[in-house]
């Protein structure tokens, strides 16, 4: 039954890699064009906010009213490490050795001495969290974005970051529970994930005149910077100083979302 659900899943895995590959090198986005697929998206956006309006977000305030911060803590630190194996992986396949090899050793410290990744601490010995997947991987490869492609209850995604929903599942040890066990942890991770969210999904609402669009920027951009480092390139600059005679040397003006 298991070795089933993994043979579909890298079938899955081997068919939206070939997708994202095509459609990133086929797809080219303007600035007028950013969303080629919005009636569709918006489509799953909406659907998706109104199950997290009227479900996932009061759910998920109910979570954190009840629910010391001290253990929250402790939750968001047991599902982030037990996914960490992705950002292990990726950091390798990206070439950062001394980095692939900092992020193994804190898996390994936070799974056994931070008890099963309940307490961090690999950040306080000096092996900080780092954020890598499949997605960025690519993109070092020279894959391109494609087009942005917002999953229905999973949120916003583009063609090249499709295949990490599956690898990411397939290096998660949480897959490979049994299904009593599972249910119950997928739905508090899925709690967990929301009630972390609250507050910047309420500056969106408050701030935003479509959040749809907030939403989408906000996901191409802190892509960039991920991919990037932090130290996305400067592009699209030039005509706004070329009556200044600046040549090149301005802030990017990126919002960088962590």
């Amino acid at each position: 039954m298991l070795l089933t659900r993994v043979i579909k899943l890298i079938k899955i895995f081997l068919i939206l890699m070939f997708f994202s590959l095509v459609s990133g090198c086929a797809t080219t986005q303007t600035v007028e064009s950013p969303d080629p697929l919005e009636p569709v998206n918006r489509v799953s956006y909406n659907f998706t906010d109104t199950l997290d309006v009227y479900l996932l977000k009061p759910v998920a305030e109910t979570y954190v009213e009840y629910t010391p911060e001290l253990v929250r803590t402790g939750v968001t630190n047991f599902f982030d490490n037990l996914s960490y194996l992705n950002v292990v992986l990726n950091s390798f396949l990206q070439g950062k050795i001394d980095q692939g090899l900092s992020d193994a050793t804190r898996f390994i410290f936070n799974s056994t001495i931070g008890l099963a990744g309940l307490v961090d601490v690999g950040t306080p010995i000096g092996l900080p969290k780092h954020d890598e997947d499949l997605g960025q991987t690519l993109a070092v490869w020279g894959a391109g974005e494609g087009s942005y492609i917002y999953v229905p209850v999973q949120g916003p995604n583009s063609s090249r970051d499709l295949p990490d929903l599956v690898s990411s599942t397939l290096l998660n040890p949480l897959f490979y529970v049994t299904g009593t066990v599972l249910f119950p942890l997928t739905a508090l991770n899925a709690i967990n994930k929301r009630a972390n969210l609250l507050e910047a999904t309420n500056i969106r609402d408050e701030a935003a005149v479509d959040p749809y669009t907030f939403t989408r920027e906000a996901y191409l951009q802190r892509r960039q910077y991920l991919i990037y480092d932090g130290n996305p390139p400067v592009e699209g600059y030039e005509e706004i100083f070329e009556g200044e005679g600046n040549t090149g040397n301005e802030d990017t003006g990126v919002l960088q979302i962590k």
